[in-house]
């Protein structure tokens, strides 16, 4: 032992476990009187939005719910999703908040594997969820939200109530004072979320409470969230919790501005008449914004940062954004890693480059957020980093705080994502000179014809620069000959049109013939509700 290894141990006054849930106790305590929530014609103040948080935790509880215990919700983006993100861990249980698109099957399994205790859910999933809890061997006390600004000419209907109370009477039974605990150790878990599930049952991913308060630091970093954020619920909160955003807006006591439904006159009202900064999304909902009916778009003054993942954005929407107001800044990630881990920081020499030279870099993914302590591209069979030259391929790699600590439930699949250290993406991707990596596909997505390797997000993009493409997904066709080939679906932009030979032709302009696509398809491209495509369903449709 050396002289800084006595005398000097961990204690109360210099050790406290790192959590989110601290972000909301002081900006309540800073700026109580800032609007914290905007939702239709509600406002509330972050210290009501603090006071109703403690309530919810109070009333949880008091009904027994503690520290380990999971609490469903299935919500829109409504102030009592946020509720929920704070209440529930407050009160030592875990949130649980389910894919509001999912069916009655997938709920129950979801459910009855995270033996849920309590379901908080929004009358507008009521049928659904009815379905599911009659399927499902839990049987949680169930909770109605009735949203009170639920629009009069929604998209969807109300249904009825399912539960045996409503949440507005389960908060009354809370206290606005509620000594709430922090968590016994950073490492509690604080959400589960649960994976697509395309192949087989989903896998429940655990989050934990040190995770989730450095990702509200690194995202208000990475997102450039200085002076008083206005951030606008475009991505869905069940997703990755939001990317953890509905505890990252209380570190600069930022303001929420919930949206149930993505609408494109809905957004551009919310940016005009709220001044929103921020928004989030995956790149359809950039598609919605840049392709919106004049008569739906309103002018706004600010710079809005528009935070996208999933695929890299292609050329043309990125001049899109551009030129209609956004700055776009890519993120890259998974629900493995508390959504964003990556972060294309944009340097500013590459302002002084040409749109299609700063358009390629802003397809990249690029390097590790500042709360990931590793990001590689390896050679996943010999655990070795592959060279950086932007060319040879390998599987992304990620280590660190913003890790799941694992797939609940799950041990084999846990040490599988963990093999050697590390937790496999499942991505490929080249690593450039500069550090930025590039991905070129998920490992089940390369097409490989003749021997060759073709990324289909590299044939994507070329269609994407077509004027009459809107949405483009490539999968792998059997061929005798090839072994495979590329095959793309296409959705064409309303009032446009474009022939099978036309957009071949436009391919092959700009990639090597054996890359392009051998046929086309037009055909609406399945999405999930966070819009990210959904390759499996395209390949159960390629004899069709």
């Amino acid at each position: 032992m050396g002289i800084y290894d006595e005398h000097l141990d961990r204690n109360a006054a210099n050790y406290q476990p790192l959590t989110p849930l601290t972000f909301l106790s002081r900006a309540a305590l800073i700026h109580p009187d800032r609007t914290a929530i905007v939702h239709g014609s509600l406002e509330r103040s972050y210290r009501d939005f603090y006071a109703r948080s403690r309530r919810l935790a109070s009333a949880l509880s008091r009904r027994g719910i503690g520290r380990g215990e999971t609490v469903a919700v299935m919500l829109s983006n409504t102030p009592a999703m946020l509720e929920a993100h704070h209440g529930v861990p407050m009160a030592g249980a875990v949130l649980l908040s389910i894919n509001t698109r999912l069916d009655a099957e997938i709920i129950a399994f979801q459910l009855d594997h995270a033996e849920a205790k309590v379901v908080i859910v929004d009358l507008e999933f009521s049928e659904v969820m009815a379905e599911a809890l009659g399927k499902a061997k839990a049987a949680p006390l169930v909770v109605d939200y009735d949203d009170p600004d639920f629009p009069a000419d929604a998209p969807a209907k109300k249904g009825e109530p399912i539960g045996s109370l409503e949440y507005e009477a389960l908060l009354a039974e809370g206290d606005p004072d509620f000594d709430w605990q922090m968590p016994q150790n950073e490492w509690d878990a604080i959400s589960l979320n649960y994976t697509s599930g395309t192949t087989g049952n989903p896998k429940g991913v655990v989050y934990h409470h040190r995770g989730a308060a450095l990702m509200g630091y690194a995202n208000i970093v990475a997102a450039g969230m200085t002076g008083h954020p206005v951030y606008l619920w475009t991505l869905p909160m069940f997703h990755c919790n939001g990317w953890c955003f509905p505890w990252t807006l209380a570190v600069q006591a930022g303001t929420h501005v919930c949206l149930r439904w993505v609408r494109a006159r809905a957004m551009y009202d919310a940016i005009a008449d709220h001044g929103v900064t921020h928004l989030c999304g995956a790149p359809i909902v950039m598609a919605t914004l840049i392709n919106a009916e004049e008569n739906d778009k309103r002018p706004f003054t600010q710079t809005v940062t528009f935070n996208t993942a999933a695929a890299p954005p292609p050329q043309a929407v990125l001049a899109g954004m551009r030129d209609a107001g956004f700055e776009v800044t890519h993120l890259y990630g998974l629900t493995e890693t508390y959504g964003p881990a990556v972060v294309n920081a944009w340097k500013a020499e590459w302002n002084e480059l040409d749109r299609p030279g700063q358009a390629a870099r802003k397809a990249r993914q690029g390097v590790r957020y500042p709360a990931l302590e590793d990001l590689a591209v390896m050679d996943g069979r010999k655990m070795e980093k592959v060279p950086a030259d932007g060319e040879t391929i390998g599987e992304v790699m990620f280590r660190g705080n913003i890790v799941m600590r694992g797939y609940l439930k799950n041990p084999e699949a846990s040490a599988e994502a963990f093999r050697g250290g590390w937790f496999h993406s499942g991505d490929l991707g080249v690593m450039h000179e500069d550090g930025y990596i590039e991905l070129k596909d998920r490992a089940k997505d390369i097409i490989i014809s003749g021997g060759e390797n073709i990324s289909s997000i590299e044939v994507e993009n070329a269609l994407y620069l077509h004027p009459a493409v809107q949405t483009a997904a490539v999968v792998a066709k059997p061929d005798d000959r090839w072994g495979e080939t590329p095959l793309a679906f296409v959705e064409l932009k309303p009032g446009r049109a474009a022939s099978e030979e036309e957009l071949i032709a436009h391919c092959r302009a700009k990639l090597a013939r054996f890359k392009c696509p051998k046929e086309i398809r037009f055909a609406e491209v399945p999405k999930t509700s966070t819009g990210k495509i959904q390759k499996y369903v395209l390949r159960k449709m390629i004899d069709d």
